[in-house]
Formats: C-alpha cells, sequence, structure tokens
C-alpha cells in the first residue's frame, strides 16, 4: 500500500467503528501516525492490532467525547509530544432520536448537541494552533444530507448538523490566511450501526461498505487539496457550498 501520509500526524473521532474506524486504519496504514479517539477500549485496540500489522502506528485515546476538559487537555498532550497537528478528521457523531421535534426529550437534545456540536467546538478550540504549525493542516467534519433537506422526523440530525456545517465554513472563512483547509463530507448512506439503527429494513448489502467511503474520504486530507470552507458529497463526487 502506498505510504502517501508517511509522516503526517492524524487525529480521527469516533476511530472504534464504521466510517472512522476504516479512516484511521488506512490512515496508519498509508503511513500516518494515528491518534484514534473513542469510548471503546476494546475496538480501539483492534484498531491498534490492524494498523501495527501493517506496519503502522496508533496512539489510543479512549475518551467520551463529552469529557470536554479531557479534549482540552489532549490538544496540549499533542502539542508536547509533536508541537503540530496535520490532519483533522471529525467523523464521532450521534444519531439521536427519529421524532417529531416537539416529542424529543430534553436529555435527548442535548445529549446530540453535546456529541455532534460542541465537542467538535471544544475540539476545533483545542485543536486549531496545531494545525496552524503544519505545512498543510487538513480538518474534515462529516455531515449528513439532513442539514440540508431538513427532513421530518430528523430533526436532531438536521439541527446539529447544520451547525456543524455553520461552524466549519466559519472556521475556514477565519483560516483563509494560513495553510490551513476545512471541509465538510456527506459520506451518503453506509454499512454502519447508526444507518442500520435509523432504517432498520433497509438491506445492507445494498450500501457501500465503510472501508469504500473511508478511501474516498481520505483524498480529502491530503496536501493536495486547495479547496476550504466545501462539502464533498461522496455519492455525486462533487464539491459543492453547504449554504
Amino acid at each position: 500500500m502506498e505510504k502517501d501520509f508517511e509522516g503526517r500526524i492524524a487525529l480521527v473521532t469516533g476511530a472504534s467503528r464504521g466510517i472512522g474506524y476504516q479512516i484511521a486504519r488506512q490512515l496508519g496504514k498509508r503511513g500516518a501516525h494515528v491518534i484514534a479517539v473513542a469510548r471503546t477500549v476494546g475496538a480501539l485496540e483492534d484498531l491498534d492490532d490492524d494498523i501495527k500489522a501493517a506496519g503502522g502506528e496508533a496512539t489510543l485515546v479512549p475518551v467520551d467525547l463529552t469529557d470536554f476538559d479531557a479534549l482540552d487537555r489532549l490538544g496540549a498532550a499533542i502539542f508536547e509530544r509533536w508541537k503540530k497537528l496535520d490532519i483533522f478528521v471529525g467523523n464521532a457523531g450521534m444519531l439521536g432520536v427519529l421524532s417529531p421535534i416537539g416529542h424529543i426529550k430534553p436529555k435527548d437534545f442535548e445529549k446530540v448537541m453535546a456529541v455532534n456540536v460542541t465537542a467538535n467546538w471544544r475540539l476545533i478550540r483545542s485543536l486549531d494552533p496545531l494545525l496552524r504549525q503544519s505545512d498543510a493542516g487538513r480538518a474534515l467534519l462529516l455531515t449528513a444530507v439532513q442539514a440540508q433537506t431538513r427532513t421530518a422526523f430528523w430533526g436532531l440530525q438536521s439541527i446539529s448538523k447544520s451547525a456543524v456545517e455553520a461552524m466549519a465554513q466559519t472556521w475556514a472563512h477565519e483560516s483563509l490566511k494560513t495553510a490551513m483547509k476545512i471541509n465538510l463530507a456527506d459520506p451518503g448512506p453506509t454499512r454502519t450501526g447508526l444507518r442500520a439503527k435509523a432504517m432498520p429494513g433497509e438491506p445492507p448489502e445494498n450500501l457501500p461498505d465503510p472501508a469504500e467511503v473511508a478511501t474516498d474520504l481520505l483524498e480529502l486530507v491530503k496536501a493536495e487539496v486547495l479547496e476550504t470552507g466545501m462539502l464533498y458529497d461522496r455519492v455525486s463526487k462533487e464539491w459543492v457550498s453547504p449554504s
């Protein structure tokens, strides 16, 4: 496998399963040192084994993204060890409940917003100075089509992912005079546990595997990518404006 990420330091959230696992796995196999962030220790250890078997290296960070103080410490720890960060993939996210907006329980609303929005903001706050130290800092935040369609009963996805898109675009506009490029990606329907929860009757064999999706998304964090403040629609293979 080509080592096209050799020497890069990459942080991936939600790295214990699905698309995040495959992004972290492929980054490690392609030469990056992966900082893998997720709650599930066992799955992170499996990821570590996969990366090491391919001759790569990973640092495991078993943490709940709602532990915001831990996210602050993470940035400091990365600075102490590497002084920079080259790639940030904000993959972790929650579906929450599919429900009319007026029926969503406050605790469900607050949990989804904490994971999907606040955690990404805390990570941006913690990692932005490190990405600025890279010669080609790249950030990719994952979104969903509901941010654009405002689909009925998908309010938690629509609201939280709309906020993620606004946050990423604002960050990109604030970083135009730097070497950083900050973009969004909608991976589209993928064979993941989150998709199965949302669409339990959907035949999984009709959906692309997370490994296939991850391969496409990794093209968006290469140093050669010059787009910023844009959204990549993986299904159409097109860059679009998220607004």
